[in-house]
């Protein structure tokens, strides 16, 4: 191929558009595309390419290049996200080469070209201009005008309609959205009719995309089974499928027949993966399978409607059968007001159990507590030994003599981990698999009901083991036999269930059956945050009367590959909307697993800085490991890349080679200086650089390749749950368009972060992600710690890059909380009202209405009035409607580094110091303690254009000593209007941290109607900050009840300042993060925050409030404020 050297030479005249066109080649598609980007991040023809699952490109017949399909040059490949070129000798000649495998291939290196300048021919999501042209900016204009939108639906309507056009998407049914999830339902059948037609849909995206997927000329190696049964062993790479394939799947093997072998097709269920992609497939018919060929296979998915089945079956039981859960807990799940309950039973003396590490307070707290209530929820952020907490709650509901318990997770691994550690405290556990699973080898298979079924010592086993091994021989038994066969298995299955005191199965496990005869009046479900609620559902309506769910709502949530399903809300678990709902998780405050700085970043910003380490400095540090970490006592680097993304062969994904590369001396350095290979883990968030990674080390890795075998490479979605040592985490997304993707969501980070022992190692671009405020706040802190570097891994430097100012933060409603609601995607935060939209899905009230509570909680710490039956009300976002123009000012911040807009604790005169930095606690934040005796009720007038009246809370009784309290004046500023004061602890500092919008303007407060504005116009190291009052409607004062709790934002919660009354007993940890709430601890708050030391304005990181509530109490107003200067 002819062109010229340069990457984008200039395009040859050309009077007609056939040269920026090029038609997409698959012949069930051969649609024309132009290169253009329109309204898109990519071109037109890319953009059909990626969604439609297409690879092929031909160029018109009147380019400047003729009709030419674009292929490699060596091997004729035409996957076009593989392609990429090369100047051969003659200066004017390109050559087509493909990534994998040419770009490696020795001989080729011999030819003499320059293969280290090999570029792909799709840059930034758009053909190289001297490939096919870009239509001019007039050319644009005089084509017809199309939106994202627009092209997403008719790629979608394409799938079911090869020949739609856009006028298709006016009809009526076409593209109609479901009705979408809310939190608070009328009844079962309304539940059942909201939740049914999205798991039809995610049924029939799933069964398209597997009926599609399908990999021809497969190499087979043939094996015999254990059990006899012959084993298929192929590679099928997850990087070509969308689809993950796991242990248990079932898939069609076939032959297509030649002329001397005939057609054969047989279908099996996958046993077991290993790390270099193969497949071992065991097959059902043994007889007539051509072992004697090996290539020339086909491989075909083969879908089964069993887990939506039983989600369908398990709503419609919740809905018919009253006796499928216990009334309290069917208005629990419905969202109805409900007066709490406890159940009466005597609690043991010890909290632990057998066999089980000793439990910390925390944990300890949440076994009493969820051995008390009919629906608990426990939140165990990372490595916080929330197995361990579960086994002991299974271990003591066991004992309480309620019948057998059942203990689900959605995920094999989840339930095989609970199983062996609840069998560790000496009761009896059965594993339940499904039969497609229990050729599956297991960590506990001692446990699983076919192992204990082909062990079992009765009579009636004898002659049940006569006829299995009759089976295994024969293949298959005579029909008296089998009949005979299957009547002994089904009655020593049942005989084992019922010997149990715990059995042990996956969500849709439940459904089995073998269990139908069941009723479990107890049920734990482990990792219930990756389940959707339907999953959850199955095993509850067995008849349960107490419920546990064990998650984290700050981690990955379900995955939902239906993209509409999703965004109806499939996508948010029964965790969440309960949490949304305002049931109080116990939240797990310990962690075992990271090295102390390891966690700190993490802690301060998903879990406001309530997690505690259980493991020392000491017991991180690996002896004899000569690693070159930046800092020594900082096991942590953040290593710059600038090497660009490409998209991965599957045209869904991508890969950065330059990262790969320094992935592989990463790795090689570990292995030289002592590491084994088992300790290490490399994670990323793209199937397609974990697939070149593998390839990459193996091919290149300069020590033996067995060792590079031996290391673990996955997603980040895949390693959730899971710890090594030391993990290298690969970033990837580098470009100037496109954004860093999914890597937005706080959840992805948070688990990538918390998964290293020892240390972490990231590779990314601080450029591209530093857009990000999320991201900005990780590579500040690195920075600040000096663990931000460059250059070769035995002389790193630290980088002076310079940071993107960080752009409107992804602002999708299901940001934490996995399609909670309150956050609506594309909702403008700097919009007056709450998001109409919102409103609107909610059912909330009327259109552009402002919402005030019913009333405030009273003094002794019971709920508002709120009317049954009503949704909670959410206050709108700031400012309110109607509200008079504010004052700025600037706060002064005295160089603290802290969120921004965190307010310093400013100590007046006569203050006995609390909340400042190092003083002593000793009781929940915001608590009346002996401390306040002295303390002054700082009093002051802040600008304001309305008057604050009625603060004051005339039913808190302080301590004894506050009768001596003097009040203190700050500095008044003369403005316009009427004066506002603050009296007993009402505070206006510690606006809530931004996390949503435009450059870090914030919604939120921490006093519930001190809503605020703040911005980053610094002036005088102070931030800039605006406030904006609205009537208090005459509220008496005695709000928020003796502490003066700050409040939480509002936004993408409904459990807002009035709901149930968990702001009482001292300020607990309300997250003041946009996006979620966590109404955790209640009663348990000394141990939440009380003891959380010393200063709570310390901020430990950049994008959290942290321990907002000091804000708000304690003499921390300012003492002065100042106008910004003009």
């Amino acid at each position: 191929m002819r062109r010229p050297r340069s990457r984008t030479p200039p395009p040859p005249a050309t009077p007609t558009l056939f040269s920026s066109v090029a038609r997409c080649n698959v012949p069930s598609c051969r649609k024309w595309f132009c290169n253009s980007r329109g309204n898109t991040s990519g071109s037109h023809i890319v953009n059909h390419l990626v969604r439609a699952k297409h690879k092929e490109v031909c160029l018109h017949k009147d380019s400047p290049l003729g009709e030419t399909i674009l292929e490699c040059y060596n091997c004729g490949c035409r996957n076009v996200f593989l392609l990429g070129f090369i100047s051969a000798k003659a200066e004017n000649v390109v050559v087509l080469l493909c990534r994998e495998p040419c770009l490696s291939v020795n001989a080729l290196k011999d030819m003499n070209w320059d293969l280290s300048q090999w570029c792909p021919l799709i840059d930034d999501r758009c053909f190289l201009s001297w490939l096919v042209k870009v239509p001019s900016e007039q050319e644009q204009l005089r084509a017809r005008q199309i939106s994202a939108q627009q092209i997403n639906k008719v790629e979608e309507l394409w799938k079911t309609n090869p020949d739609a056009s856009l006028e298709d998407l006016e009809k009526p049914g076409v593209d109609d959205e479901p009705q979408p999830v809310v939190l608070k339902y009328e009844d079962a059948y309304q539940y059942q009719n909201v939740f049914a037609p999205l798991i039809k849909l995610e049924a029939d995206y799933d069964k398209m995309m597997k009926e599609s997927q399908s990999k021809d000329n497969v190499t087979v190696r043939w094996d015999i089974g254990l059990n006899k049964k012959r084993v298929a062993y192929f590679v099928f790479p997850k990087e070509d499928n969308e689809l993950r394939l796991v242990p248990g799947d079932e898939l069609r093997l076939r032959y297509p027949g030649d002329s001397s072998h005939p057609t054969w097709q047989s279908v099996g269920h996958v046993i077991k993966l290993t790390a270099q992609e193969e497949v071992a497939l065991e097959l059902r018919a043994s007889q007539g399978v051509p072992t004697e060929l090996n290539v020339g296979f086909s491989v075909d998915f083969v879908w089964k409607s069993t887990s939506f089945d039983r989600m369908q079956g398990a709503m419609k039981t919740f809905a018919v059968d009253e006796t499928s859960v216990s009334g309290y807990i069917y208005h629990h799940l419905l969202g109805h007001e409900v007066e709490h309950q406890i159940i009466r039973n005597t609690l043991p003396r010890r909290f632990g159990a057998p066999g089980l590490p000793e439990l910390n307070a925390s944990q300890v707290l949440a076994v009493k507590s969820v051995l008390q209530k009919p629906v608990s929820l426990i939140q165990g952020p990372p490595g916080t030994g929330k197995t361990v907490t579960s086994a002991a709650i299974v271990y003591h509901m066991a004992k309480q003599g309620q019948g057998q318990v059942l203990v689900c997770a959605p995920s094999n691994v989840a339930v095989d981990q609970l199983a062996e550690k609840i069998s560790s405290t000496g009761l009896k556990v059965v594993r339940l698999c499904a039969k497609s699973r229990e050729a599956v080898s297991s960590p506990v298979e001692h446990l699983t009901l076919h192992y204990q079924v082909r062990h079992l010592d009765t009579s009636e086993k004898s002659e049940l083991h006569k006829l299995q091994q009759l089976k295994d021989e024969q293949g298959e038994l005579s029909s008296s036999d089998e009949k005979k066969y299957k009547a002994l298995k089904r009655a020593t299955e049942r005989e084992i269930l019922q010997s149990a005191d715990v059995i042990c199965c996956t969500c849709v496990g439940a459904g089995d059956p073998r269990l139908s005869n069941f009723r479990f009046r107890q049920v734990l479900i482990d990792e219930s945050t990756q389940a959707t609620e339907p999953e959850c559902l199955i095993p509850l309506v067995l008849g349960v009367k107490q419920v546990v769910l064990v998650g984290d709502h700050c981690q990955l949530g379900p995955v939902i590959m239906c993209k509409k399903a999703a965004r109806a809300g499939l996508a948010q678990s029964l965790f969440e909307r309960l949490v949304i709902l305002g049931v109080k998780p116990f939240r797990l405050q310990v962690q075992y697993r990271m090295h102390p700085c390891l966690s700190e970043f993490p802690s301060n910003c998903f879990y406001e800085g309530t997690l505690q380490n259980g493991v020392t400095v000491n017991e991180r540090q690996s002896s004899g490991i000569d690693f070159p970490w930046p800092v020594p006592n900082r096991p942590m680097f953040f290593y710059v890349q600038m090497g660009q993304e490409e998209i991965s062969a599957s045209g869904t994904s991508y890969l950065n080679r330059t990262e790969a590369a320094n992935v592989e001396k990463i790795v090689t350095t570990f292995l030289r200086s002592g590491v084994v290979p088992s300790q290490i883990g490399v994670i990323t968030p793209y199937e397609g650089q974990r697939a070149y990674i593998v390839n990459y080390m193996a091919r290149n890795g300069s020590l033996r390749q067995q060792l590079y075998k031996e290391i673990e490479v996955a997603s980040v979605d895949s390693f959730q749950g899971r710890e090594k040592d030391y993990i290298i985490l690969s970033c990837v997304r580098s470009n100037e368009h496109q954004g860093i993707g999914f890597l937005n969501d706080p959840r992805r980070l948070n688990v990538a972060l918390t998964r290293a022992r020892y240390g972490i190692v990231i590779l990314g671009n601080p450029k591209v992600l530093s857009k990000q405020p999320l991201w900005n706040s990780l590579l500040t802190h690195y920075k600040e710690h000096e663990c931000l570097v460059e250059g070769p891994l035995n002389n790193l430097k630290q980088s002076m890059v310079q940071f993107q100012k960080p752009k409107k933060i992804y602002n999708d409603r299901r940001l934490f909380l996995g399609g909670g609601q309150g956050v609506m995607h594309g909702t403008n935060f700097g919009a007056g009202a709450s998001s109409q939209a919102a409103d609107k899905r909610s059912g909330r009230g009327k259109e552009g209405q402002s919402f005030a509570p019913y009333g405030p909680p009273n003094g002794v710490h019971k709920p508002g009035v709120h009317p049954v039956g009503y949704a909670v009300p959410r206050m709108p976002f700031p400012p309110f409607p109607g509200a008079p123009h504010s004052q700025p000012y600037a706060i002064p911040t005295r160089g603290l580094h802290g969120p921004l807009g965190a307010v310093p604790p400013v100590h007046q005169p006569g203050s006995r110091n609390f909340g400042s930095a190092r003083s002593n606690t000793g009781g929940p934040i915001g608590g009346h303690l002996a401390h306040q005796q002295n303390s002054q009720q700082a009093m002051g007038s802040i600008g304001s254009n309305f008057n604050y009246t009625g603060m004051e809370n005339p039913s808190s009784q302080p301590s004894g000593g506050a009768q001596m309290s003097q009040t203190g004046l700050m500095t008044q500023v003369p403005v316009q209007g009427l004066s506002q004061t603050f009296r007993d602890g009402f505070s206006i500092g510690g606006m809530s941290q931004d996390f949503f919008v435009d450059d870090f303007k914030s919604q939120g407060s921490h006093v519930p109607y001190n809503i605020a504005e703040f911005s980053t116009q610094a002036s005088q190291g102070g931030y800039g900050v605006e406030f904006t009052q609205a009537p208090q409607s005459g509220y008496s004062g005695n709000y928020m009840n003796q502490n003066s709790h700050p409040g939480y934002s509002h936004i993408g919660t409904t459990n807002d300042i009035v709901s149930q009354d968990h702001m009482a007993h001292g300020s607990h940890g309300m997250f003041t993060q946009a996006g979620y709430n966590d109404p955790s601890q209640d009663e348990s708050s000394q141990i939440h925050y009380g003891m959380a030391a010393a200063g709570p304005l310390q901020s430990q990181g950049m994008m959290n409030p942290l321990y907002s509530q000091s804000y708000a109490h304690y003499n921390t107003q300012p003492q002065s404020l100042q106008p910004p200067p003009q």
